[in-house]
């Protein structure tokens, strides 16, 4: 996994390392010792690997999220987010959470039909699907790999409701499936924000969709009926926190619906890529940063307390608080989830085989 990355990072890439993943029985270190080396390369391309798992439907029971069921057709993210709380979940394939998780990326080709026959299973009970928990659903290869689209499509016949969260503009595409099953209550749309800065936002999430665009992406929604909301997320102190009034705002006369946030998560190994990432990008102020957090987290750069993990304790974590519910109620946006999708119109995919009639 070791790779020569420049110090200032690869080209469209997010971490600015590769490091050992917390289940490697030995690590490498990379040592200058005076001999020519290659300049490092200035990109790296994406890997492509498929998934030969057998289910589809992961099960949470996290009180911190409002969800039974999810589906993530994707493992890794190529937006290359430096701040995702999914990077350790890499190391469970023996990969970097580093450039690994934003350059090889693992896709699951038969999602469509392993959902028709989870879906087609006799116990089977139909409770809200959420598509994109851990990583973005429409990530740039899902444009020609299309495994979130045969997901859709199986929903969309068997009327499943979902939820779908992303960063990207890309689902517009679906929009022939997204807005029929929005006229049926079948689908919602929430938007992640997190900076309205350009600069800021190449170096944070640089192959995501600009703001604006999604911002674009939201009226196009709205406007073919399917309802959307916004996440503010990640709120990070002292970096993009001051802007939080501002993408509630814009995503309202957007046409969001509701609204939430979420306080910079750094599980594991996203510590210190972040570190890092403040350390060379925003220099000046990356002590002050990490201070916060720990002021947020009971003197810890993190913490695992359901409860706590999404929106901080103290002071500072109180005031982002406040100023969520205060810029929801001006607004006019319902404060969290509030979307109701109807469950009762489910149907169960025909046996393999064999035709289904509307009767």
């Amino acid at each position: 996994m070791a790779k020569h990355i420049p110090p200032a990072g690869l080209r469209g890439r997010g971490a600015l390392a590769n490091p050992p993943n917390r289940f490697d029985p030995a690590h490498t270190e990379a040592v200058d010792d005076g001999w020519f080396q290659d300049e490092p390369a200035a990109s790296i391309a994406t890997e492509l690997r498929a998934d030969a798992t057998r289910s589809i439907i992961a099960h949470n029971d996290s009180p911190d999220i409002g969800f039974d069921q999810s589906i993530n057709p994707y493992r890794g993210c190529e937006h290359g987010c430096i701040f995702c709380y999914a990077r350790p979940s890499h190391a469970y394939l023996g990969l970097s959470p580093g450039i690994d998780f934003e350059t090889k990326l693992i896709y699951k080709p038969d999602a469509g039909a392993l959902l028709r026959r989870e879906l087609a299973k006799p116990g089977y009970t139909c409770k809200l699907i959420m598509l994109g928990s851990n990583t973005d659903p429409y990530q740039p290869v899902e444009r020609q790999l299309r495994v979130t689209r045969s997901i859709l499509e199986v929903l969309s016949e068997t009327r499943h409701p979902v939820a779908i969260t992303t960063r990207s503009t890309l689902l517009l595409r679906d929009l022939d499936l997204l807005a029929p099953m929005a006229a049926q209550s079948l689908v919602s749309v929430v938007f992640s924000m997190t900076t309205f800065d350009h600069d800021l936002k190449r170096r944070l999430e640089p192959r995501s969709a600009a703001a604006v665009a999604r911002l674009a992406a939201m009226r196009e929604l709205r406007a073919a009926g399917v309802p959307v909301g916004v996440l503010a997320a990640p709120m990070i102190p002292a970096v993009n926190d001051s802007e939080l009034e501002q993408i509630i705002a814009r995503s309202a006369a957007a046409g969001a619906l509701h609204a939430g946030y979420v306080l910079l998560r750094l599980p594991l190994e996203v510590a210190d890529l972040f570190r890092q990432w403040l350390e060379t990008h925003l220099p000046d102020r990356a002590q002050h940063v990490m201070g916060l957090m720990r002021d947020s987290h009971g003197g810890h750069e993190s913490t695992s307390r359901f409860g706590e993990r999404m929106r901080g304790s103290g002071a500072w974590a109180q005031l982002l608080r406040d100023r969520f519910r205060l810029a929801c109620r001006r607004h006019g946006l319902a404060n969290g989830y509030v979307v109701k999708l109807d469950t009762t119109l489910f149907r169960p995919p025909a046996p393999s085989g064999q035709m289904g009639f509307d009767l």
